[in-house]
């Protein structure tokens, strides 16, 4: 299957090197110099993964990707110039899976591309269709990656889904940051207890009755986290 990949940057010379990159590797390049483009493009094209910028006229990549995110679970890595880690956080809660500082390394740009889009299509792979998980108020059913809380289907990006998947199947064992990391995102795990808080928070948000009394995802304190079953 050949993939799409959209690229939306508002600097024309970064999104040209990226797509000689990306086609090099085989993959169907979109183009887009703002947000606005960006959606666009999202609307008219089955788009298997997206690279965006942050800073652009028109719309910005933060609108652009809440925007993609009220319909899409489409996997998206932002292109930023800026390396805080408020910035990373930030885009992590907007919805963005990965980030990527300019100026990057086209290997590590490469590869964190075919890591991000392995991990999107593995969602649909035959492991994941041997069952359907029911535990409490949640099920989901991996042949249509599909999550639904009392009954009602609830949207989540693909980390999401996975952070959630390695819980459910492992009711009641506590995952330390580092370990969802490394199962979920499939690399070595360095610093990343913010990122992982991230989506745990943003998963709580979509599957608790009160997200600030979580009954499903549980913390444990200096441990990590773990799923029980409150019936």
């Amino acid at each position: 299957m050949k993939y799409n990949i959209l690229v939306c940057d508002d600097e024309k010379d970064i999104v040209s090197a990226i797509e000689i990159y990306l086609k090099a590797e085989g993959y169907e390049v979109f183009k887009a110099y703002n947000g606005l483009e960006a959606l666009e493009v999202v609307e008219e094209e089955d788009i298997h993964l997206i690279l965006m910028d942050l800073m652009m006229p028109k719309m910005d990549g933060m609108t652009a990707i809440l925007k993609i995110r009220e319909k899409e679970n489409i996997p998206i890595i932002i292109l930023s110039a800026k390396s805080e880690i408020t910035d990373k956080i930030i885009g992590l809660n907007m919805g963005a899976d990965d980030y990527i500082i300019k100026p990057f390394n086209a290997i590590e740009l490469i590869a964190r591309v075919n890591s991000t889009i392995r991990r999107y299509t593995s969602l649909g792979s035959a492991e994941l269709n041997e069952e359907t998980l029911t535990i409490g108020r949640i099920s989901m059913d991996d042949a249509a990656k599909e999550v639904r809380i009392d009954g009602e289907i609830v949207n989540l990006t693909p980390h999401e889904y996975k952070i959630l998947r390695l819980l459910m199947k492992n009711k009641g064992r506590v995952f330390s940051s580092d370990e969802i990391y490394e199962q979920v995102w499939e690399e070595s795990a360095h610093d990343v207890k913010k990122v992982i808080s991230v989506h745990i928070s943003h998963l709580r948000d979509k599957i608790e009755i009160n997200p600030r009394k979580p009954d499903l995802i549980k913390s444990v304190y200096g441990m990590g986290y773990k799923l029980e079953d409150q019936g």
